[in-house]
């Protein structure tokens, strides 16, 4: 099993210092387990976007959606790379699960700041920036990339194809929940070399273009542009062939109506003064909190056995953390502000 980095320390900034030459089956399994962590601390911020939309049918709330389904479909394939090399996924304890406000795991991005808030202009920035290319090709604005990581990690694969096995590997699909969307066994590295270009390809688009080149989801912008659209307000078009050009100058993209889910305090809303939450609310917030990780828990578990049949379980819990948030969403904070209450994402012990 690799060994627990916490969340807390610069572990990515340290494993992208060390020379390839030196990235060996260790390395891999803890840089896989640090990929892990930056997929689930996006679910969270996302899902609190989501949930404050007030019609969940909007466009805006259906393309964050399948950006959330997207993030789990990569958190699955990255727990299979562990797998397949003899690692454990470790999802379900306190050093790891995320924390907000604060950075991205493993000091990726130090500089940006991830929070729980409703959808927001402010938010949606956050989340473009998550996404961020190394070279964006749209015109929109020194430290590592997400993107950067599993280029390191897919050299390293490369030199440790040896340990590929195809142990404790799950196969489910999440294609009810968007096109393309599958968690398929890595048993070649060809198969590891296909899911690593997937997460890159559909996060950040490619150096040549801002749209997802993945054969399931033809003309989708990859995330950093669904994200970048919300913020910039347009719709991002190809203004020119020769060169190729891509630019902010489509049609007006107005995010929809959302209830104003204040920003979560560090640590959960019982560090936030004269809003701490009243036992009512506190119920709500606990019930969120105990779904939230009995799903982490059975996502681990899933992976410890190779089971696939655990993760109807873990999406049921993901369901009734949302039937929690929506109601999180609509309970106003006592301050006067007119904000309201979200979900914490806070890890308890089951």
């Amino acid at each position: 099993m690799a060994q627990v980095l916490e969340y807390e320390s610069n572990a990515i900034v340290e494993l992208m210092g060390t020379l390839p030459a030196e990235r060996d089956a260790e390395w891999l399994k803890d840089s896989l387990q640090q990929a892990i962590m930056v997929e689930i601390a996006t679910i969270g911020p996302y899902a609190s976007a989501l949930w404050s939309v007030k019609e969940p049918s909007a466009a805006i709330a259906k393309a964050i959606r399948e950006v959330i389904f997207d993030e789990m479909t990569h958190m699955g394939l990255v727990c299979n790379m562990l797998t397949t090399i003899g690692g454990t996924p470790i999802l379900a304890d306190p050093k790891v699960v995320p924390k907000y406000e604060h950075a991205l795991p493993g000091g990726v991005r130090p500089d940006l700041i991830v929070f729980l808030e409703g959808l927001s202009k402010q938010s949606v920035e956050m989340f473009s920036e998550i996404e961020r290319p190394e070279h964006p090709v749209a015109r929109s604005g020194g430290s590592a990339t997400i993107g950067a990581f599993y280029t390191a990690i897919a050299e390293a694969f490369e030199n440790q194809q040896h340990l590929i096995s195809g142990d404790r590997q799950i196969e489910f699909s999440l294609e009810s929940h968007g096109q393309g969307n599958k968690i398929v066994p890595l048993d070649t590295i060809e198969k590891v070399r296909e899911a690593i270009e997937i997460i890159k390809e559909q996060g950040e688009g490619t150096s040549a273009s801002p749209e997802n080149p993945f054969p399931g989801k033809p003309g989708e912008l990859s995330h950093f542009y669904v994200f970048r659209e919300m913020f910039r307000g347009k719709k991002l078009i190809k203004v020119s062939d020769d060169p190729v050009m891509w630019d902010f100058k489509g049609d007006d993209i107005l995010l929809p109506p959302a209830f104003p889910m204040a920003r979560v305090p560090e640590g959960g809303w019982a560090n936030s003064g004269p809003n701490a939450p009243t036992p009512e609310v506190q119920q709500v917030l606990g019930a969120f909190n105990t779904h939230f990780s009995t799903m982490l828990r059975t996502l681990q578990a899933a992976w410890q056995t190779g089971d696939s049949g655990m993760l109807p379980v873990a999406i049921n819990h993901m369901r009734k953390m949302r039937a929690e948030a929506r109601k999180l969403v609509q309970m106003e904070l006592p301050d006067g502000s007119t904000k309201t209450y979200g979900p914490e994402f806070l890890y308890v012990e089951g």
